[in-house]
């Protein structure tokens, strides 16, 4: 089987969940030939994975969505796609990119696959997403899309959550040559937080709530390890800064954003992650960053929105009201406190990220429904 993965430039940094999650398949794809988008060569791919180095820019801007384009037009619509079984796209689809790939699948047999990491249902309505959920076979990365699916009117929805490797996240020891970049010592108890500066609405809250926390606990250490995407995440960097400076509290937090590291270290060098997300407006079903960090043995504390009670519980997590500051500072206290209830949840939590994201099982689920397409 030759399966086309449509996606954004795969290439390090593995630091975006649909191209980080492209990547772990093909890598651990084993029957079938995948054919991946690239910018430049990627290392540590096995020799069924094909690299098209169509991209010349890592970042996903208008020039790289035509060079995207333009693979297809020539692979699929001129040449008929005759090197490819599957067309499988991990991009969030818009009416303009599924109008593209109408238009070059047109009178072609190839199977279509549709992998949505997230349905944006809070910009399109229900008829909307009819018109831009095309594909032979759809795979929602939550129940909450694909029930949404259904209810709409859709009956040919999977659900398949999206894989992690646990080979590389899961428990160890802290690495002491991190430990000293990030100022960080061994009996510093270290919260994480692995989200965004502006789109989840959360980081007030989480300035808030730790400035208050430092002016008791000077051993407690914040750890933001936060992409800065674009302009607006790095005016809203420098105000969190000056806010902690304000505070008194700015030498008690770390900024983790120069690229130079890989985010299983990150996980393993904190003791608990926090995700108190606002809003998951724009925003994949399931953030890959809290099962990364429960498969390292980490509890998470996170806010009880809709689509994250869908996989996270009181089994598996601590949940908190939207917006809560008590609740928030109270449950890292409580897990700052008691070192056996941190065991025992990150235990859960480690179970739970295993018997659900592990990469080797979720190919072999992508395996079976691509034999099942072709032959179907």
């Amino acid at each position: 089987m030759r399966i086309l993965l449509l996606t954004r430039p795969i290439c390090p940094p593995w630091d975006e969940g649909s191209k980080d999650f492209a990547y772990t398949l093909a890598k651990h794809a084993r029957d079938f030939e995948v054919h991946l988008l690239t910018f430049g060569k990627v290392a540590d791919l096995p020799e069924n994975v094909v690299q098209h180095k169509i991209y010349t820019s890592p970042k996903w801007d208008f020039g790289q969505k035509v060079r995207a384009y333009l693979f297809l037009v020539k692979e699929i619509f001129l040449k008929g796609g005759k090197d490819y079984d599957i067309i499988h796209s991990f991009f969030t689809p818009t009416k303009l990119n599924v109008f593209a790939l109408k238009m070059c699948l047109r009178n072609k047999k190839l199977k279509t696959i549709q992998t949505l990491a997230t349905l944006r249902d809070d910009i399109y309505g229900d008829e909307h997403l009819k018109r831009i959920i095309y594909a032979d076979l759809i795979i929602a990365y939550s129940d909450y899309s694909k029930e949404k699916l259904e209810k709409i009117g859709f009956s040919n929805v999977k659900r398949i959550y999206p894989g992690i490797d646990i080979s590389l996240f899961s428990p160890a020891p802290k690495k002491p040559e991190l430990m000293q970049k990030f100022e960080t010592k061994e009996n510093d108890f270290v919260i994480n937080y692995t989200g965004e500066y502006v789109r989840l609405g959360d980081m007030d809250d989480i300035v808030s709530v730790f400035s208050d926390l430092a002016k008791v606990n000077k051993n407690l250490k914040l750890h933001l390890a936060v992409r800065v995407k674009n302009g607006k995440d790095a005016e809203k960097k420098q105000e969190v800064r000056k806010r902690f400076e304000k505070e008194e509290a700015l030498g008690q937090v770390v900024f983790i954003d120069d690229g130079s590291y890989v985010m299983e270290d990150i996980f393993n060098l904190c003791d608990i992650s926090i995700f108190p997300a606002r809003t998951m407006a724009g925003k994949f079903d399931i953030p890959l960053v809290i099962p990364e960090a429960m498969a390292c043995g980490k509890p998470v504390i996170a806010s009880n929105l809709e689509r994250l009670k869908y996989f996270l519980n009181s089994e598996n997590s601590i949940l908190i009201e939207v917006g809560d500051h008590a609740a928030l500072k109270e449950k890292i206290l409580y897990l700052h406190n008691n070192s056996e209830a941190r065991r025992e949840l990150g235990e859960k939590g480690l179970r739970f990220a295993r018997e659900n994201f592990d990469i080797m099982k979720i190919v072999e689920e992508y395996e079976k429904i691509y034999s099942e397409i072709i032959f179907k």
